[in-house]
C-alpha cells in the first residue's frame, strides 16, 4: 500500500493526511504542498508515487480530490491505474476498487461515462454562451483594454516616482496590470 497526500498552500500541512495514511498501513507516503491547478507533470511527488506503483499495489489517498483538480482528471487517473492493475482506495470510503472486485471496471466505467457527459454538457453550454454573446454584441473573451487616458495616468504617476503598489491603490487597477503597462512603456 502506497499513500499520496497533498495540500494546496504553505499555510496548510500534509501532517494529518500523512498520519492517516500511515495509520491505514501505507509502507510509503508521498506528499507535497502544491496547487491542484499545477499540471500533473509538474507535481513531482505524484509522478514519483505513480511511477512506484506496480500491478497488484494499492494507492491510498484520504479523499479522491487529492488525485486531481477536476472530475475528469480524477476519473482518467483512476482508469489508467485500473488498466495497470493498481487498486485505489480513499480513506473517506468513497472508492475501494479492490473491494469492488469484478465490479470495479463497471464503477470506473460509469464514472468515466458521467465525466464524458459532463464534458459534453460543458462544451454545449460554452457554445451557447458564445453564440448568445455574439448575437447581443457582448465581449467574447478577456477583459477590455484599459482606456488610453487611464494608461497615460498610470505612466505619469510612475514617472513621478510612485510605486506600483501605490499606483494600483490610487487607480483601482491591479498591481500586475500596472506593472505590465509600465514594462510595455519601457520596451
Amino acid at each position: 500500500m502506497i499513500g499520496y497526500a497533498r495540500v494546496s498552500t504553505g499555510q496548510q500541512s500534509t501532517d494529518t493526511q500523512v498520519g492517516a495514511l500511515k495509520e491505514a498501513g501505507c509502507s510509503a507516503v508521498y506528499n507535497e504542498v502544491i496547487s491542484s491547478r499545477t499540471p500533473a507533470e509538474q507535481r513531482h511527488q505524484l509522478q514519483a508515487c505513480l511511477a512506484t506503483l506496480e500491478q497488484g499495489d494499492e494507492l491510498i489517498v484520504t479523499k479522491l480530490d487529492r488525485l486531481g483538480r477536476t472530475q475528469v482528471e480524477v476519473i482518467n487517473r483512476l482508469h489508467d491505474l485500473q488498466q495497470r492493475g493498481i487498486h485505489v482506495r480513499t480513506l473517506d470510503g468513497l472508492i475501494n476498487t479492490r473491494a469492488l472486485g469484478k465490479m470495479a471496471p463497471l464503477v470506473v466505467g460509469l464514472l468515466t461515462g458521467l465525466a464524458e457527459v459532463e464534458r459534453e454538457l460543458t462544451r454545449e453550454r460554452t457554445r451557447e454562451s458564445v453564440e448568445h454573446r455574439r448575437q447581443v454584441g457582448g465581449n467574447l473573451g478577456g477583459r477590455p483594454p484599459l482606456p488610453k487616458v487611464k494608461r497615460e495616468h498610470i505612466l505619469r504617476l510612475r514617472s513621478e516616482g510612485y510605486s506600483i503598489r501605490n499606483i494600483a491603490e490610487m487607480t483601482g487597477v491591479s498591481s500586475s496590470v500596472v506593472h505590465k503597462i509600465c514594462k510595455e512603456a519601457l520596451a
